[in-house]
C-alpha cells in the first residue's frame, strides 16, 4: 500500500480512533503503509496536540470517553460514495434499515460544504439500483435484532415456516448474513436445541425477554463451517 502523506495520516488515524472502540499499532500501520514505529511517533504527535489518546498495553490506542472532535471533512469521492450506498439501501427490504441508515446519512449530509450539498443532491438523482422495483418492505426487525445480537438480549419469535405454518420460538439471536435480497437470522432455538437460520422477512412477531443468555464460544465462520459440513 503507497505511503499517504504525514498531515492525511494523521487525519486519518484521528477518524479511525473516532470510529473504532479500540485500534492497535499494527492495524494502522497496516492500513497506512507505513512501519508501527512510524505510527507510534503519529501517536505521539496527535498527544502533543491535546488530543487525549488512552494506551492500554497490550491492546492499543482509544480516545477518551466523551471527547469529540470537531466534524471530519469528506472529500467528493468520499461524498459520493455515502450517496451511492444511501441509494442503495433505500431498495433493501427492510423498513428498520432504510429508516435509520436515511437519517444517518442526513447527518452526515448536514456537514458537507456547500458545494458538495448540491453535487450529492444531482448524484442522488442520477444513481439508480434495479431490483425490489416496487419498494416493498416486507419486514422491519433488522434494528431489533441486532439489538438483541450485541446485548445478548433472548427473543420471543412467530415464525413463519416454508410450510405456511406459524411456531412459537424462544431464540438466541447469533448473527445476521445476506444472500439473494434477504437478510437472514441465525440463531439458537431453544425448541429444537440446535442453531437455526431464519429468514427474517417471515419474523411474524418478537418479544424481548427480561433474561440474558450466555453468549455462544462460536465464531461465524465457525457456524457456517459446521453448516456446510452438516449440509454436505
Amino acid at each position: 500500500m503507497e505511503e499517504k502523506p504525514r498531515l492525511a495520516r494523521l487525519t486519518a488515524i484521528i477518524t479511525q480512533l473516532q470510529s473504532k472502540k479500540i485500534v492497535t499499532a499494527n492495524y494502522l500501520a497496516e492500513k497506512h503503509g507505513v512501519s508501527t514505529r512510524t505510527i507510534y511517533r503519529d501517536i505521539r504527535t496527535l498527544e502533543q496536540s491535546g488530543i487525549p489518546i488512552i494506551t492500554e498495553e497490550g491492546k492499543g490506542y482509544s480516545i477518551m470517553e466523551g471527547y469529540h472532535l470537531p466534524p471530519v471533512l469528506f472529500s467528493e469521492e468520499e461524498a459520493n460514495a455515502l450517496i451511492t450506498i444511501e441509494q442503495l439501501v433505500l431498495k433493501n427490504k427492510d423498513e428498520s434499515l432504510v429508516k435509520n441508515v436515511s437519517s444517518a446519512i442526513d447527518k452526515i449530509k448536514s456537514i458537507l460544504k456547500y458545494s458538495q450539498k448540491g453535487n450529492a443532491d444531482l448524484l442522488s438523482e442520477r444513481v439508480y439500483f434495479g431490483g425490489n422495483n416496487k419498494e416493498e418492505k416486507t419486514s422491519d426487525n433488522l434494528m431489533e435484532l441486532q439489538s438483541a445480537i450485541i446485548h445478548f438480549q433472548l427473543l420471543e419469535i412467530s415464525y413463519l415456516s416454508s410450510q405456511n405454518q406459524v411456531t412459537k420460538r424462544t431464540i438466541e439471536p447469533f448473527a445476521i448474513y445476506s444472500t439473494n435480497g434477504n437478510f437472514l437470522l441465525v440463531a439458537y432455538c431453544r425448541l429444537r436445541n440446535d442453531f437455526r437460520v431464519f429468514r427474517i422477512d417471515y419474523i411474524q412477531s418478537i418479544i424481548a425477554l427480561q433474561d440474558k443468555f450466555t453468549p455462544h464460544n462460536l465464531t461465524i465462520k465457525e457456524f457456517f463451517e459446521q453448516y456446510i459440513k452438516d449440509k454436505n
